[in-house]
């Protein structure tokens, strides 16, 4: 007898059962509010176990899988749901579905095109930040073993792990959104969820114009450096939209050349054709195994690429990133964490040096002064908003400095009601490398660099 057949066989029993004692049955709100956890706790662990049981006939990737869990859950509610009201059934279901198939209490949150980034602060406090600001939700999880189990579910997917003796870890949704997850003993509020979510449909520069992130004439600048070949780096806080704006960066590379991407979790979203995407590994169990961004960058130099682009640099691997874009990988692209452009050229030398080779800081300062052409600074606003606040190009040495120059600048003009206020002005300088981009074919309008 199949189990269909048995539930089936069971409700009509239990309906009988049900109607006999009727008369004497309590209707409290509390009688309601216990049957419905306890029911839900019982039908979830019934259903893992007939899933686990059931997983040689039926594998995760079969298309009629979920339907046929949803239907173990729904007749198994019908058949125990007792004083739950019909009107409270779909929601049960809908929430044991998640528990089972998804991410729990997370699902509604993550379905949600408002809300960007959802934080986790513990099992009973979850915000969501939506349009740049940040609130409570009334999303709970029973306890901390439930969201322990939705971090286990989550980077159990991506052949990664999290425990006492790993207790931090990166990992990514199936849809690409970013996940950090860090837990006791390294976090005192209890297991914590951090997702940038990814969205299905990338941003386009149509919507950072639309948003007033850019000038339409920083934009048009901006494409004809990428296209140009010249080496850019993305700097700016946590948050403040690098890795959007990479990727729009990036949709401006040629169909016909060869890509190579280096993330630590994948996000970027690049609609060429020749991409190779390649990510970084965290070690085993024993320690061993792991793959750095360093590693990668330079397995990178060998596949023959014509771009380079690299989610962000943080530590040695800025070295090998500079010589890249010194030895023939021009038109390279990376993000890098940086509250001016000033502050990055000193960031980068502290990176450099933290690929443990002893470097006079003038020789150092020298490769990133020849290396970079252009900074991109990227905030985000008191308001929430994000923008692009300036676009430099680096000039190269003078005596023992870096010398950078704005060629693009967000000049802000207050503070009203619906945010911050000001606009993107050009400063009148003319770039330095507008020759190199004749070279390559690129055409320049004189008039983009007028004030």
């Amino acid at each position: 007898m199949s189990l269909m057949e048995r539930l089936e066989r069971q409700k009509r029993t239990t309906a009988g059962e049900q109607a006999d004692a009727a008369p004497g049955r309590g209707s409290g709100a509390a009688v309601v509010t216990d049957e419905y956890a306890d029911l839900k706790k019982q039908i979830h662990t019934e259903v893992i176990e007939l899933v686990n049981r059931e997983s040689g006939n039926r594998k995760d990737d079969d298309p009629g899988r979920n339907d046929y869990i949803r239907s173990v859950i729904e007749s198994m509610i019908n058949l125990r749901g007792g004083t739950i009201p019909r009107s409270e059934r779909g929601k049960l279901i809908s929430e044991l579905y998640d528990e089972i198939v998804g991410l729990g209490p997370l699902e509604p949150l993550l379905a949600d095109p408002e809300s960007s980034e959802i934080m986790v602060n513990g099992y009973d406090r979850v915000y969501v930040e939506s349009r740049g600001r940040i609130r409570k939700t009334n999303v709970t999880f029973r306890d901390e073993a439930h969201v322990m189990n939705v971090i286990n579910r989550i980077v159990s997917s991506v052949g990664r792990r999290v425990d006492e003796s790993s207790p931090m870890v990166d990992a990514r949704l199936a849809d690409g959104s970013r996940v950090n997850a860090i837990i006791p003993p390294c976090s005192l509020t209890g297991p914590t969820i951090t997702i940038r979510k990814f969205f299905s449909t990338p941003l386009t520069v149509g919507d950072l114009i639309r948003f007033g992130s850019v000038s339409p004439q920083m934009v048009a600048f901006l494409e004809a450096c990428v296209k140009g070949r010249l080496n850019m780096v993305v700097s700016g806080g946590t948050g403040s939209g690098k890795t959007t704006l990479l990727n729009v960066l990036s949709s401006y590379i040629p169909e016909d050349e060869r890509i190579v991407t280096i993330e630590d979790a994948a996000e970027l979203q690049l609609r060429q054709e020749h991409v190779i995407t390649l990510e970084s590994k965290p070690a085993n169990v024993e320690g061993a195994g792991a793959v750095t961004i360093r590693d990668l960058v330079r397995n990178a130099l060998r596949m023959r690429p014509d771009r380079i682009v690299v989610g962000e640099v943080r530590s040695g691997e800025a070295l090998d990133m500079l010589q890249a874009m010194n030895t023939g990988h021009e038109g390279s692209l990376t993000t890098a964490h940086a509250n001016s452009p000033r502050d990055l050229m000193s960031r980068l030398e502290t990176m450099v040096l933290m690929a443990g080779f002893d470097m006079p800081v003038k020789a150092i300062r020298e490769q990133i002064s020849s290396a970079l052409d252009i900074v991109v600074q990227q905030s985000r606003l008191r308001d929430g908003t994000r923008k692009i606040t300036s676009i430099c190009e680096v000039v190269g040495m003078e005596g023992d400095t870096i010398t950078l120059q704005d060629l693009f600048v967000y000049q802000p003009s207050g503070f009203g009601p619906n945010g911050s206020t000001g606009g993107f002005v050009p400063t009148g300088v003319r770039p330095g490398f507008l020759e190199k981009l004749a070279d390559n074919g690129v055409i320049v309008r004189e008039e983009w660099f007028h004030r």
